[in-house]
């Protein structure tokens, strides 16, 4: 709805007013945002904002083609952040076995409609 250039420039603007850290959440997909190239370009993206940036493994979803990178990557990842936001979270996922994960409970009731 809304460019990502517009809503990263006002989480600037509100983090600088109230003089504290936004958070931004990210979720990482295998292969489709997960590279060394893809943490530079996030980290130039929230350059100059003071935030925390919160990772967000992606959970699978039957019959959906996205995969969850492993481990290897999500700490390859953190890494290249690291020095350009020191303030970096790994959500650690709970429920992905019984599909309760997030976003997946969303994904099984759009099933259930059709």
């Amino acid at each position: 709805r809304y460019p990502l250039q517009e809503v990263v420039q006002a989480a600037g603007n509100y983090a600088r007013a109230i003089g504290r850290a936004v958070t931004f959440e990210y979720v990482l997909i295998d292969g489709i945002n997960d590279t060394p190239d893809d943490a530079r370009r996030l980290a130039g993206i929230v350059r100059g904002i003071p935030c925390k940036i919160n990772l967000i493994p992606y959970n699978p979803v039957p019959g959906k083609p996205f995969r969850r990178p492993d481990g290897a990557r999500i700490d390859q990842f953190i890494k290249q952040l690291y020095p350009h936001c020191p303030a970096v979270t790994l959500r650690e996922s709970r429920g992905p076995d019984i599909q309760a994960a997030c976003g997946q409970l969303r994904a099984e009731a759009d099933t259930k409609e059709t």
